[in-house]
């Protein structure tokens, strides 16, 4: 099973960045221990701060992958773009939110990307990646 994560903006910088509310766990150090969590998957890791090149890394993996984790980040909030290319491609798309999302600001409370998505997984902390990922092999699996 080939499944890809795709980080968007200022996801490189969970554990350094506002740890009260993405705590102290590197995203590396997180995804490094869950892939060793799933010796049968092979993962394609991926992270950009740019909203085309999310665009192209969904649309290189789309057709070949057999789910994708995706966590936008503030683009989730903005980006028909990456709407649009989430219904394109034929992967399954799990969307991520460490935070809680309808729980913060309100500009931050709708999700532009989750109906392109077959499951949102919100409020988890990093945990919400190893729950896409279970997910995943479920939808595969049924």
């Amino acid at each position: 099973m080939k499944i890809a994560i795709i980080n968007g903006p200022n996801l490189n910088l969970v554990g350094r960045r506002e740890p009260h509310l993405y705590g102290n766990v590197t995203m590396d150090d997180y995804l490094h221990d869950l892939t060793a969590q799933y010796p049968q998957v092979q993962f394609s890791l991926f992270q950009s701060n740019h909203e085309g090149s999310i665009i192209d890394e969904l649309q290189r993996v789309g057709f070949d992958f057999d789910g994708i984790v995706l966590n936008a980040g503030g683009y989730s909030h903005t980006s028909i773009a990456i709407a649009d290319a989430l219904r394109a491609i034929t992967a399954p798309v799990v969307e991520v939110h460490i935070t809680d999302i309808y729980s913060r600001e309100p500009f931050r409370r709708v999700s532009m990307i989750a109906d392109a998505c077959v499951k949102s997984i919100v409020g988890h902390g990093l945990d919400g990646y190893r729950m896409a990922v279970d997910h995943l092999i479920a939808y595969h699996e049924s």
